[in-house]
């Protein structure tokens, strides 16, 4: 034997015909709470700032991450062409 019971209610409904407390005050708190965070990090993540962040010295330090570079390649490019 099966017995299906449909009940059509709304979350909030529920929560008081099975007498569960009403969190909607907390849950409005803790998402203005957080929504104040949220405004507060995107303040530091403005693109200057980040750029300080994570490149101190500036590009500078891109400039010379670049010249090495540059010099390793032609370092090993002058080999291939003198043995040619």
């Amino acid at each position: 034997m099966k017995v299906k019971i449909d009940i059509d209610c709304t979350p909030q409904e529920a929560r008081m015909f099975l007498g569960l407390p009403d969190l909607t005050f907390i849950q409005q708190s803790l998402l203005a709470d957080l929504e104040e965070r949220m405004r507060h990090a995107l303040t530091a993540m403005d693109p200057e700032t980040v750029l300080k962040t994570w490149f101190p010295g500036g590009l500078q330090g891109w400039e010379q991450m670049q010249k090495a570079f540059w010099s390793q390649l032609a370092g090993a490019g002058g080999g291939e062409r003198k043995g040619k």
